[in-house]
């Protein structure tokens, strides 16, 4: 009986172990994945692409958005944004004005600080699903950031379809279409103070 319940426990030792070596090379795949997809994005080469956001039902937005590095722009229906890496210029459109704050205390861009991220805060894990690869991270108890991301990719590239964020709880969900990877200037990102010189200029910094 001792040697069988001896026996018993190596198996499900063993077990154990399996489980947990696939759990890891999951995790390991994961993470490989969606640094793949996030580097197309947000690597040194920069990108363009356009967004359409879903916060739950409430509210709906959708632009077009440049990275490179620590700059970037944006444009929706409703302003334009420009962040040379030290100024931040958001143009409001029906206002017709500009309002300049500083990129590392930008207090006009509350909303946007929310989806911080930092990928040593999540565990990850990547799965089948319709349409591609579903990678999904989850915050580790005590960090802080986002409590939760689904991130679809395609199969073969890696090029991001979609992303539903959970902060608190609501989900946002955010619909990525015509990613350019690569082939962005810093040019692109200056702010083009000439269009708009009969604007009102509110300086915040």
């Amino acid at each position: 009986m001792r040697k069988r319940i001896i026996l018993a426990l190596i198996m499900l030792i063993n077990t154990l172990c399996c489980v947990q070596a696939q759990e890891t090379a999951n995790s390991r795949q994961a993470r490989r994945v969606f640094n793949s997809a996030y580097q197309q994005v947000f690597g040194p080469q920069g990108a363009k692409l356009h967004y359409d956001v879903n916060i739950t039902g409430l509210y709906k937005t959708h632009g077009t958005i440049w990275y490179k590095g620590k700059k970037s722009k944006f444009e929706d229906a409703k302003m334009n944004s420009w962040n040379d890496g030290t100024t931040v210029y958001t143009v409001k459109k029906k206002k017709r004005e500009v309002e300049i704050h500083n990129a590392k205390n930008n207090k006009s861009d509350k909303y946007s600080r929310k989806f911080k991220f930092d990928p040593e805060n999540y565990t990850y894990s990547v799965a089948q699903a319709d349409g591609g690869l579903l990678v999904t991270l989850k915050l580790i108890k005590g960090r802080k950031g986002m409590k939760e991301i689904h991130a679809l990719l395609e199969r073969n590239t890696y090029r991001p379809l979609s992303v539903k964020i959970k902060i608190a709880f609501i989900w946002t969900t955010i619909k990525i279409s015509d990613l350019q990877s690569g082939g962005i200037t810093d040019e692109m990102l200056r702010f083009p103070r000439e269009q708009f010189q009969d604007y009102k200029y509110v300086d915040k910094r």
